[in-house]
């Protein structure tokens, strides 16, 4: 005659509390393993990831456009003082807008580095104007806005694209680098 097995007095039905049933939870990382007889594993707590932080995109391009302005007057002043351009101040031109697209356009858009590049270009291609214009102002002993309203737009755009070299290239694309990578890395 065969008897049924005596069962341990301790022994409790299945749960699904990984504490009481002495189990570890199974993660992604690696399997569920028993843990040893009588002892209950601690569990690590659950920790969310970092929301993103939110922002408002309209508000970071309206303010990359107030930075692309400001620079754009500051790069052309330097211009027609020195009579020189400066590297730093392409790359300053995009650091501050990208600073204002990024902080304020908010996390993980694709937009704001974009247009803050964008405005880079205008804003550099402003104050080379902005500098050409207070040069030629210089050589005819007037202001810069009574150069800029007898000889017009279209000639000093024309006398910038005469004394355009490869260094002006090359500012352009520190700007407008300069800005889209602040924008991105600003904005984590």
């Amino acid at each position: 005659m065969s008897q049924p097995a005596p069962q341990p007095a301790d022994t409790q039905p299945p749960t699904a509390d990984p504490s009481v049933s002495g189990q570890v939870p199974a993660t992604p990382e690696a399997p569920a393993a028993p843990a040893p007889e009588g002892f209950a594993l601690p569990q690590a707590p659950v920790v969310p990831a970092p929301a993103a932080r939110p922002g408002n995109l309209g508000l970071g391009l309206a303010a990359a456009a107030v930075a692309a302005l400001v620079t754009a007057v500051v790069y052309g002043v330097i211009i027609g003082k020195t009579g020189y351009q400066v590297g730093y101040a392409a790359v300053g031109v995009g650091l501050l807008i990208g600073l204002a697209a990024g902080r304020l356009g908010g996390a993980a858009n694709p937009v704001a580095p974009v247009v803050g590049a964008l405005l880079a270009l205008g804003a550099v291609y402003a104050g080379q104007l902005l500098g050409v214009t207070m040069l030629v102002a210089d050589e005819l002993h007037t202001t810069a806005s009574e150069a800029f309203s007898t000889i017009g737009f279209g000639h000093l755009n024309e006398a910038w694209k005469e004394s355009l070299g490869g260094m002006d290239l090359l500012f352009f694309a520190l700007g407008a680098y300069t800005a889209f990578r602040t924008a991105q890395k600003s904005a984590r």
